[in-house]
Parts: structure tokens; sequence; C-alpha cells
């Protein structure tokens, strides 16, 4: 695939990265999936909007927990419940307050339709059409769906075809590849078959399945492609692949980047993206300036020559100019994360001689230039890492380089005090603590 994969076959989405632009340093606006979708949506950083988790808990092992947070299947008392739960607001829906992208876009006269996972409520925040399954229904959930992805395209092609007039604008949300991975039985035996083709030492953790799933979106993009193209809408079209968080270890392929989804390290945040608008990028293009998920707002509206919204703050910039090969000032883009994910990124030695791994830890994050800072709320540290020469996130620098770590870090803090970011304080009375 035009990202390195060797097993994974994406040649619809590896059509589109050579007809247009790679953007190499792309990034969601959080770790997983919903925190994402609301800086989309709003342009604002999720210490706006107050979503952090899908579902707003923390998971793992209460013990290893410094913090007193809400957590998912515990056993604690009502009293430290309400005490976790009292900590800091954590939103599980966008709050219809905010001005969403497509009552940005509407009065300027666009068309708008969301189909496919939405994870911001029941609200449907303005848009025309919503259909999470693309035959009517609103919000019923779709996981391990086979036959989802292609009745979503069957409607976004309608779509498409219904406002071929214009303008208009489809937010097309595919289920797959989200666990449960399920994918149709045919193109399972095909990879399958191809798996067995590989000599067993370089299998790695290739899995038929979720390269069925993979297939069924490239099936889709291929799809919306083509209708675009066969309609002459080219070039008045501008069409972006790209993904609200990193991937999973047990399916993907994410070295050298450490972490997976759910982690504020690289493997958590850095996503594909590839933008295509016929006669205006370049064919074979790439970007290596970092843009983010709040950006899709500001660029839309600035592309659209609508208004931005005025009853909440826009943290994301235009970055149209850096479709046609130009540059945009400088910034620092922003992460936080509040809670706890079980999982691959941050591995501890514990007081009770047991190793645990989160993959999600209370932190905030930023990167300007090539540098990244993570701060750890637990140690109240923080980590600096040069991403152009270690992508891995392996050595940390903040001793080598500590003017650029302070600077840095005081930027960071000035962020969390103009957002409200909320760091969390009080002690879990569960907590073991780590090993000395």
């Amino acid at each position: 695939g035009y990202a390195g994969a060797d097993f994974f076959e994406t040649p619809h989405i590896d059509q589109l990265a050579k007809q247009g632009m790679r953007f190499d340093a792309a990034y969601s606006g959080g770790p997983n999936c919903a925190p994402t979708r609301g800086c989309l949506m709003t342009g604002t950083y999720t210490p706006r909007h107050h979503i952090y988790q899908p579902g707003g808990a923390c998971k793992g092992n209460i013990k290893y927990m410094k913090f007193l947070l809400p957590v998912r299947w515990n056993k604690r008392s009502k009293e430290l419940n309400d005490l976790a739960a009292k900590q800091f607001k954590i939103a599980t829906v966008l709050d219809s307050d905010f001005t969403s992208l497509a009552e940005v876009l509407k009065p300027v006269g666009y068309t708008t339709a969301r189909l496919g996972k939405w994870h911001l409520g029941k609200d449907v925040q303005g848009f025309d059409l919503s259909t999470t399954d693309g035959k009517g229904s609103i919000n019923t959930k779709f996981y391990g769906d086979v036959n989802v992805a292609e009745s979503l395209t069957d409607r976004a092609l309608k779509f498409i075809e219904d406002n071929k007039a214009g303008p208009f604008f489809l937010y097309l949300s595919h289920w797959d590849v989200h666990t449960p991975w399920r994918a149709r039985k045919k193109v399972v035996a095909k990879y399958k078959q191809k798996l067995a083709q590989i000599p067993e030492a370089k299998r790695r953790n290739f899995s038929p399945v979720y390269a069925g799933m993979i297939e069924a979106v490239d099936q889709s993009v291929g799809r919306v492609v083509a209708k675009v193209d066969e309609l002459g809408l080219s070039d008045k079209t501008l069409i972006i692949f790209t993904s609200d968080n990193g991937g999973i270890h047990r399916v993907s392929q994410l070295e050298p980047l450490r972490g997976e989804k759910g982690s504020l390290f690289e493997a958590g945040t850095r996503i594909p993206c590839v933008m295509r608008w016929s006669g205006r990028i370049k064919p074979g293009a790439s970007c290596d300036t970092p843009i983010t998920s709040v950006d899709y707002l500001p660029t839309f509206a600035g592309l659209s020559g609508a208004a931005l919204p005025k009853n909440q703050p826009v943290d994301g910039v235009d970055v149209s100019p850096l479709m046609l090969g130009k540059k945009i000032p400088e910034r620092a883009i922003f992460w936080h994360y509040p809670l706890y994910l079980s999982g691959r990124g941050l591995t501890l030695k514990m007081a009770d001689g047991k190793t645990y791994s989160w993959r999600g830890f209370p932190s905030t994050s930023m990167r300007r230039g090539n540098y990244k800072l993570i701060e750890f709320h637990e140690t109240d540290t923080a980590e600096l890492y040069d991403l152009s020469q270690d992508p891995g996130e392996q050595h940390d620098l903040s001793e080598q380089k500590p003017e650029l770590a302070a600077k840095m870090r005081a930027e960071l803090n000035a962020w969390q005090k103009e957002t409200n970011a909320p760091v969390p304080s009080t002690v879990n009375p569960d907590y073991i603590g780590r090993a000395k």
C-alpha cells in the first residue's frame, strides 16, 4: 500500500494517493474515535467538548491507577464512584450548543450527509441526511456487520448523484475496521490463501479477517471516487481519506511507532491522510507539515466562503495552502487525555512486583516542528522526543535539551490553562504504587 503495508491490498486508496497528496504527518484530534469526531465536527480540542473516551470511563486494573477516576466494570462503593465522577466534566455526546461543520456549511448552500459511525449522540448536528447503515437507521450500531460498508457506499453514491448540481458535503464514516473483526467469507478465504504463501517466519501479525475489512473500505473508496469522476465533478470536489485514530497492535503493523490506539504516543494518533482535488492538488505530492482533526472545520469554511462559528473558539487553522504546495505558519498542535486505558505504550513496574502497561494514561502532549513533548500527570514529569530522528519515541531528550523542554512545557501548560484541560489530582485509595 501507499503507506508501506505489504499484506493488505488497497489499490483504490493507493490510486487516490497517486492522484493527490499524501499528508505524512497527519494526526487525529484524540487517541480514539469519539474525541476525534468531536474535534472534527467542532474545530475544538478535547478539553472544550469534554469527550475523551467512548463511555466516558477508564478501562484497566484499578489498583494500578494513581488517580481516582470513573472506571467501567468496578466494584467500588457508591461514595467513591460519586467522588470519581465529580473530578471534572466528561461528556459522552456532543453538546448541541456547538456549531457543527454541517451547520457552518449550511448558510452557504451546502447539502450535507453523515453516513456510518457517528459516536456523538442522538443529535444529528444539522446534517440534512443522517444514517448509520445507509438504509435509514440513525443511531443503531453496526459493528461487525459484513455488509454495512456496501450499503453505506450505495447510499453515498445516491447522495452524490442527487446533489451533483452541488454544493454538497459528504461525511462517510465506515464501521470497518473496528472490532469485532469480521469480513465476508470469500474475501477472508482469499487472504488466508495469500497468508499461506508467506513463509511462517514472515507472517508477522497479518490477519486475513482484518485484511478483508480493509478491502471493504478500499472498495468503498474506489466506488465513491469513480462516481465523482463519472459525473464530471473531480475538479470541483475535494476528496479526503483519513482515520480517527491509530491502529491496534494485534492486527496492525505499527513499528517503529510506540503505543497503539488509545495512546498519546505516535501509534495512537498518527493516521493516514490523502487528499485529491483534480486540477488543484498536484498528483503524487506529499506534505510533512503536521495537520490535525481540528483543522477541517476552518479549512472547509475557508474553501467554501463560510463564516467561522462565533459561539465557540476554533482551535484549528485553514490548511488549504498546504494542498497547493504552499506553507502555513508553524504552530503547535495538542492532545489531552485525563483517563486510563490498558494496552501497549507505557509499561510500569508496580509495588506488587508485577509490570502493567497503559496505552492511555493521564497526560497531555504537543508537537511543534519535529519535536514532541509528553507531560505525565502521575509523576508531574515530561519527556521530549525528536520525531525526525526518533519516530518511535525511545530516546527522551529532556535532559539533553533542557531549555527546549522547558519552553515547550510552558507552552503546553499555557494551553492547558486556556482550554481548561482537566488534570487529575485526587489519589485513588486502591492504588498500590510503583516499585521503588
